[in-house]
């Protein structure tokens, strides 16, 4: 048997539409008989290595610190860079 999807209502704003997803499920609007399996063979990752040149002590220090949070050094890097380039995009 071919299970079809329910048909979804129109809306008159968002709110509207809000409280209606908020008690169904998407899933129950679909006809899962034409799904169709997606093939994207042409992703890149979003991440991209660099090389950066650091003081051996500044490296270290960070190691230290890294290690006290129990978080890879690379991370905690990229967190205090995120934060800084935060804070230079508000001034």
């Amino acid at each position: 048997m071919k299970k079809m999807g329910k048909k979804i209502p129109k809306f008159k704003n968002e709110d509207e539409e809000r409280e209606f997803w908020a008690t169904h499920s998407p899933l129950d609007h679909f006809d899962t008989e034409n799904f169709k399996k997606a093939s994207f063979p042409n992703l890149k990752p979003s991440l991209k290595s660099i090389s950066i040149r650091l003081p051996e002590d500044m490296l270290a220090e960070l190691k230290i610190i890294a290690h006290k949070k129990d978080v890879p050094y690379q991370s905690l890097a990229k967190i205090y860079l995120a934060r800084q380039i935060s804070l230079e995009r508000r001034s």
